[in-house]
């Protein structure tokens, strides 16, 4: 993946915050000064960075790693200062009770102030790559669409050429890539081959990656013909839940790097560095 900003979504409960702070982490070993991005909720990528939270405010949180979580009011106070000239606002309550209001009747308002934060960053080019925790895979369509949804309600002026710049750089595959974390599981992959679909029709942006995470290898000795042990019981499981995955695995649309199950790994912020190994060897 060569691109300077990746989108990485997916199910809930696939590893998608986990899989974002590696890539970061992955990125910044091979020199890269590199920003990762809390879109929506913000924790997750936190954890496995290693910081309590983020704020909105890009923060070094590891050699080469900056990090930051949105702020919807925030991001459209900044929006405000920047595109349309607005004085900086003493106070924010005021403004997230308007947005609120705004958004509300509006569609895709809220959208694409996130999106806009991430599209900015990207833009400015003070980062060699931006890796975004993006929402799930069930709520990214309507961040993806958003500029353009709100293109068709303005038609003209300066929150249309906005919008017109948001769509270019997201459309333009070779800076912007979708980075799809599943898991070789029934649901995980019905929901990553309907969005890979989705993607492919509306043709807004471009596939990076599918990681498939949570991989169990080959058990590499014969399964035991009595079961009743633990070693017979837990070498059964293993078969058959690898059986299970390499069938999922074949259901794959389009079949990327495959993280390994990480046994014993409980803390996110190893689990973060054991993905971003695995990333560089493979």
């Amino acid at each position: 993946m060569h691109q300077q900003l990746l989108l990485v979504t997916g199910k809930g409960g696939v590893g998608k915050s986990a899989v974002s702070a590696a890539l970061a982490i992955e990125a910044a070993r091979r020199g890269q000064k590199v920003l990762a991005i809390g879109m929506v909720e913000k924790r997750g990528l936190a954890a496995h960075l290693g910081v309590e939270s983020l704020s909105y405010d890009a923060t070094e949180v590891r050699p080469g790693v900056f990090a930051l979580g949105i702020e919807r009011p925030a991001a459209l106070d900044e929006y405000l200062r920047i595109v349309l000239r607005v004085p900086k606002l003493s106070r924010i309550g005021p403004v997230a009770r308007a947005f609120d209001a705004l958004a509300s009747a509006a569609p895709g308002i809220r959208e694409t102030v996130t999106m806009g934060k991430v599209l900015f960053e990207t833009r400015t080019n003070n980062w060699d790559l931006v890796v975004a925790d993006a929402p799930p895979s069930g709520a990214i369509g309507s961040h993806i669409r958003a500029p353009k949804t709100v293109a068709e309600l303005v038609g003209a002026g300066k929150v249309r050429e906005q919008t017109r710049w948001m769509e270019d750089l997201m459309g333009d595959r070779a800076r912007t890539g979708l980075v799809m974390v599943t898991l070789a599981e029934e649901l995980p992959t019905v929901e990553t081959a309907e969005t890979l679909k989705w993607i492919s029709e509306e043709g807004l942006i471009g596939v990076a990656e599918v990681i498939t995470n949570r991989i169990l290898e080959p058990l590499g000795a014969r399964i035991p013909t009595d079961l009743s042990t633990p070693i017979g019981a837990a070498a059964a499981l293993h078969g058959g839940i690898f059986q299970e995955q390499q069938r999922w695995l074949a259901e794959l649309p389009d079949r990327g790097r495959e993280l390994p199950y990480l046994f014993g790994v409980t803390g996110p912020v190893e689990v973060a560095e054991r993905i971003a190994d695995e990333l560089e060897q493979r």
